[in-house]
């Protein structure tokens, strides 16, 4: 469908079904000066604007792409909760990962070479509360970027699978039906290969994994015919574009000169071959420098030190491929060398480190009550996050010298991939009533940072005392290809693996299944049987990880800290919350003053107590429980306070909230004339609740208690 804007531009419009709703993708209506689709799923609408530089930048030495998702309050009809803060500012976690996920299969898309500035943005205007905003975002990115004409080796289109309670496979998957799934799969691809694949589970197979992201590039298509069908009716005109592809000449010069110095000479372990690559650079450097004047050598000097890495690089891949040999001579299935400390920190709740060759991860475990868990609020509402895993990975960790700054995406990224491997075995809130904070500190890294990330919170939560569900292990799986359709697989990859090769492929789980999966390539895409193969060849990795982790503590600890605090819960009417607050906070700061315990009241009724001290928590317990206490006929009463003195008897409170009266006749074993001679207002007195009359009233008895 299409009709024609006011300012002259034609509106496009294309629809179709696409994971059992309709997608409509619309072009023309919106930004006349830059590339706008806007895609649409339900009440959910998101703008994908792609806006390219016709000329390359100078002087850069990679593709300048940058890819952004946006989150607008207004979408979902809300005002951010902050009180002094209304506008948007920096995106937060969820937004950043978003903007990862559209970016990691957009980018490999791109010719090698070029250099044109290039910038994505979703933009989500409306949301339905039912309809997840990432898959909408990544199609109208994909859109946008098609229309404008710049060399994107596109369509790209996203799929999420679930999984409901009798395991079936669920296509996009509503937000309800999400929160009940074992599995929240990702699944990014063109018409003919993954690109992309982001996953957490509820220790899921891998033959039930495999399975879904089979499905999802199969469900995925009609939404990338879709697109095709909008750039054809658009009639888009791809604008001429160069490469700044690698001076076959330099490479030439260097292939010679390093002819006979790679090869067996090009291997060792990560120091070891460090040391040599500075060596041949500065061989290079030496040899050719001395041939030309040095204002042309400082010219072409970075083109010649590319030509040198792509040297070492290209021998890196033909060792594997050839020879089954990798760069530290291990064998295609083998794991580098393992070791693990807990224990390794006298004052924290629980601690670790866990060493995969040169790279290097400590870990730190915080227990906090329920009332430290995180606050989110976003365009989706407010939330409480208990589980809290954040990483950091200064310059230091790679023997750089780098500015120490705040967390960038990448940090951000592998924060969430390591939480959410561990999130599957973390117990629930009433078996374990904590907020629980995971910080890794990388120590070194040579390749796989993450899952080092992931085996050393495991082992720092079991030492901490949190009871897993079960252990965690991850692996990271690479991938070397020949152009032929002839591959290799590599368990466990370093560094300059995963520079020279094709696939970062990273999975998490227990003995029982998959809890993570997290894969980026740089080829233009890779078919489920090698996926399949990666999965099958990494359970293994995983295992045998997961043994060497189980020698250094086999089960978490029984006992908490002595520095963790104490967290207890009760669980109450909710209608009976007003009760323990009491007017204006009273009743609640009173019990807190007087007992010392922190409270945590939810609108569900649940009520988490912590402090220090297990007498504090009882203390605050036996309060509660007496202020939420229904009055019990036949029960004694140690503590009852006379409230008033009639001529026929005394009011008495004898609970919190709960008077009755005593009659004169109730008051003692003889006769008492009148109340006043044995009672006063404020007397503390012992008594029994002897019947609750029709109309509710408590009758009680000092005699007979």
């Amino acid at each position: 469908m299409s009709t024609i804007h006011p300012f002259g531009k034609e509106i496009v419009t294309v629809k179709g079904q696409f994971g059992g709703r309709e997608l409509t993708l619309e072009y023309g209506r919106y930004g006349f000066l830059s590339n706008m689709v806007k895609a649409q799923i339900g009440d959910t609408v998101v703008m994908g604007i792609a806006t390219v530089n016709k000329k390359p930048a100078e002087g850069l030495d990679f593709f300048p792409l940058t890819v952004e998702y946006e989150e607008r309050f207004y979408a979902s009809g809300r005002i951010s909760g902050s009180r002094f803060i209304k506008r948007e500012t920096r995106p937060g976690d969820d937004a950043i990962l978003a903007g990862r996920l559209i970016d990691r299969p957009i980018r490999p898309l791109f010719p090698k070479g070029y250099r044109n500035e290039t910038q994505a943005v979703a933009l989500v205007l409306s949301l339905d509360p039912e309809i997840r905003s990432d898959i909408v975002a990544m199609i109208a990115v994909s859109a946008a970027l098609m229309i404008s004409g710049s060399p994107f080796s596109g369509p790209v289109a996203g799929v999420r699978m679930g999984m409901d309670a009798d395991g079936k496979l669920v296509v996009n998957p509503t937000v309800t039906e999400l929160n009940d799934s074992k599995l929240d799969l990702v699944v990014a691809g063109t018409k003919d290969a993954i690109m992309m694949v982001e996953a957490g589970a509820k220790q899921v197979s891998e033959e039930v994994m495999l399975k879904a992201i089979e499905t999802a590039h199969s469900e995925m298509q009609p939404a990338i015919k879709l697109q095709e069908e909008l750039v054809a009716k658009v009639g888009v005109k791809p604008f001429e574009f160069e490469l700044a592809l690698p001076n076959e000449e330099v490479q030439a010069n260097v292939d010679k000169l390093l002819k006979d110095k790679l090869g067996t000479k090009n291997r060792g372990n990560k120091i070891e071959r460090d040391a040599y690559t500075d060596e041949l650079k500065a061989l290079v450097e030496e040899t050719f420098a001395a041939k030309m004047s040095e204002e042309e050598w400082e010219e072409i000097r970075g083109e010649y030190m590319e030509a040198t890495q792509k040297a070492i690089d290209y021998d890196i891949r033909r060792m594997i491929l050839e020879e089954d040999i990798r760069p530290d001579g291990r064998k295609l299935e083998e794991i580098r060398a393992l070791s693990s400390e807990v224990g390794v920190l006298p004052r924290t709740h629980g601690s670790s480190i866990f060493t995969r060759g040169t790279t290097q991860a400590l870990n730190i475990t915080t227990l906090a009550p329920m009332s430290y868990a995180q606050l989110i609020d976003d365009m989706s509402g407010e939330r409480e996050k208990r589980f809290m895993h954040h990483y950091n990975m200064p310059g230091y960790t790679t023997g750089e010298v780098k500015r120490l700054g705040g967390t960038g995406r990448r940090e951000t990224g592998h924060s969430a991939l390591a939480e959410r491997a561990i999130l599957a075995v973390i117990p629930d809130e009433v078996t374990f009533p904590y907020a629980i904070r995971c910080v890794t500190e990388i120590m070194t890294s040579n390749g796989s940072t993450s899952m080092a990330a992931t085996c050393s919170t495991c082992l720092s939560l079991m030492d901490a005392g949190v009871p897993i569900l079960a252990p965690v292990s991850g692996i990271a799986m690479g991938l070397v290809t020949d152009g032929k359709g002839g591959y290799k697989i590599l368990s466990d990859i370093q560094g300059a693996e995963d520079f020279a090769g094709d696939m970062d492929f990273k999975v998490a789980g227990t003995a029982e299944g998959i809890t993570a999966l997290q894969m980026d390539i740089k080829v233009k895409g890779i078919t489920v049987e090698i996926m399949g193969k990666a999965l099958t060849q990494a359970k293994v990795g995983r295992a045998t990880i997961l043994g060497s982790m189980l020698k250094t503590l086999p089960k978490y600890r029984e006992e908490l800290s002595e520095y963790a605090p104490r967290v207890e819960s009760i669980e109450i009417d909710p209608e009976k919350i007003g009760m323990v607050i009491g007017k204006g906070g009273e009743t609640i700061q009173n019990i807190v003053k007087e007992t010392g315990a922190e409270i945590d009241i939810k609108d569900d009724g649940k009520i988490f107590l912590a402090s220090p001290s297990k007498d504090s928590i009882e203390a605050a317990k036996k309060w509660i429980s007496e202020i939420v206490a229904e009055p019990e006929v036949g029960k004694v009463y140690e503590n009852a306070k006379v409230v008033s003195v009639l001529d026929f008897g005394a009011f008495v409170e004898f609970m919190p909230g709960h008077e009755g009266l005593v009659h004169v006749s109730e008051m003692a074993e003889e006769r008492v004339e009148k109340p006043s001679d044995l009672v006063k207002v404020g007397d503390i007195v012992k008594v029994k609740l002897v019947a609750v009359d029709d109309k509710g009233r408590n009758n009680l008895s000092m005699k007979k208690a």
